[in-house]
């Protein structure tokens, strides 16, 4: 069993940058790949990134690449997500999960476990 605890949302202008953490629980958690997931209002929930469980390969969705970093610090439980020049479009509830296949988790409905979110407003 892994619980996974999201934290690090708030409200940033345009431009701005925050910083995800997603804490995880349980002995397991480098066995894990993590990735993070957002869901806007109104709309489906949708692949952010995702990091293999040695931190090795990593994927981003097109809509934040070049802006967004995944990392993990196995030594923590803890895996990150680096966002910079947000975009009102960036304005959702982000999730964190856990899979243990680096290949499935993009698709969000094989994912083992997933956080309760943490909430991301971009104002212009």
């Amino acid at each position: 069993q892994v619980q996974l605890v999201e934290s690090g949302g708030g409200l940033v202008q345009a431009g701005g940058s925050l910083r995800l953490s997603c804490a995880a629980s349980g002995r397991t958690f480098s066995s894990y790949a993590m990735g993070w997931f957002r869901q806007a209002p109104g709309k489906e929930r949708e692949f952010v990134a995702r990091i293999g469980w040695s931190a090795s390969i990593t994927s981003y969705a097109d809509s934040v690449k070049g802006r967004f970093t995944i990392s993990r610090d196995n030594a923590k439980n803890t895996v990150y997500l680096q966002m910079t020049s947000l975009k009102p479009e960036d304005t959702a509830v982000y999730f964190c999960a856990a899979d243990r296949t680096y290949a499935t988790i993009v698709k969000g409905a094989a994912v083992d476990y997933w956080g309760k979110g943490t909430l991301v407003t971009v104002s212009l």
